[in-house]
């Protein structure tokens, strides 16, 4: 049977992940989740719908460079997840799991003004830009109508640049002027992009400590590491230690990294002392499901106390974000 094909076994399969989240909670939540990293993308982003994914597995295969190289030899699974099939089931799919997980997020991409009419108090509005074809004075007067409250996802890395690059610099002195939060794709990236996708993209453009140059010269800039840098973890950490108006979120490698290698990842963090930097982030594309396997990865995190669960869901965001502290009111 085609899984993506089928809407009855998807459906089945979606409330299988969704008792299997609330089997692991700990114990019921009295706040909300910050979610620092959701997208309100179209259902044919990355093709044709339905695109399946393995979650969790999200490697390639050995390649020989004399056959074609596509995303459909990321490694098999035995139940991957179908992506949405039109932009109506994306955004009621997302919608409904940030409804009964108590979600907040923080969301950028092409469909978020249908988005937000729709569900206008679940959503903080982001920017998704390479500053391709934005320029510093267009930012500005987006910044200044209060249509984007958070700078992110900055996408440049798919340009070939760091945040370092000098034509970006313009960029984080209005970030810095309107005191507006940050939050740039940092880290190794999809599996294959600059073979299938992105010619341009360079997993050393990613490296966390690109950003102590941008940060020498914006000292006030609110940054934080989306992907938490993955996997450059000592170069995380040492940029953490230096700089700390600089955070983390966890959003994709929570649900397409196997979960014991973000367990380790994520337990570098705390050992190093840095709970309180590290915030929620599901990177939800068109794959509705990735928010509550990534709230499973935390959930089944036996290093993290209860302090520190809500430290990642939700106060260190609030924080970050200068959010009031009745944000979210429990339900």
């Amino acid at each position: 049977m085609n899984i993506a094909r089928s809407p009855a076994l998807f459906a089945m399969l979606a409330m299988l992940h969704a008792s299997d989240v609330l089997a692991q909670r700990s114990a019921p939540r009295d706040y909300p989740i910050i979610d620092m990293h959701l997208h309100a993308m179209r259902a044919n982003s990355f093709g044709p719908p339905p695109q399946p994914i393995c979650m969790g597995q999200m490697t390639l295969l050995g390649w020989d460079p004399a056959q074609s190289l596509n995303p459909g030899t990321l490694t098999a699974c035995n139940q991957p997840v179908p992506s949405a099939e039109t932009d109506d089931q994306l955004m009621r799919r997302t919608l409904a799991i940030l409804e009964r997980e108590n979600i907040i997020g923080v969301t950028s991409g092409p469909g978020l003004r249908d988005w937000r009419a729709a569900a206008p108090e679940r959503l903080i509005p982001g920017l998704l830009t390479a500053f391709g074809n934005l320029t510093p004075d267009s930012l500005r007067a987006l910044l200044r109508s209060g249509e984007v409250r958070v700078l992110g996802e900055i996408t440049t890395q798919y340009r070939g640049l760091s945040p370092a690059a000098p034509e970006l610099d313009a960029y984080w002195s209005v970030a810095e002027e309107f005191d507006v939060p940050v939050g740039i794709h940092m880290g190794s990236g999809p599996p294959g992009i600059p073979m299938i996708g992105a010619r341009t993209y360079r997993a050393a453009s990613g490296r966390p400590l690109h950003l102590e140059e941008v940060l020498s010269r914006h000292p006030r800039l609110r940054v934080y590491v989306m992907h938490a840098g993955y996997p450059y973890i000592d170069e995380l950490i040492s940029l953490l230690l230096l700089y700390p108006q600089v955070y983390v979120d966890v959003g994709v490698i929570g649900w397409a990294t196997p979960r014991p290698a973000f367990h380790q990842y994520l337990m570098r963090l705390v050992e190093a002392g840095l709970a309180q930097r590290v915030m929620f982030g599901s990177d939800q594309m068109v794959w509705p499901e990735a928010i509550e396997v990534t709230i499973q990865a935390i959930e089944t995190a036996e290093f993290l106390t209860p302090t520190q669960k809500r430290d990642i869901y939700y106060e260190n965001a609030r924080r970050f974000l200068r959010l009031d502290a009745t944000v979210g009111a429990a339900k």
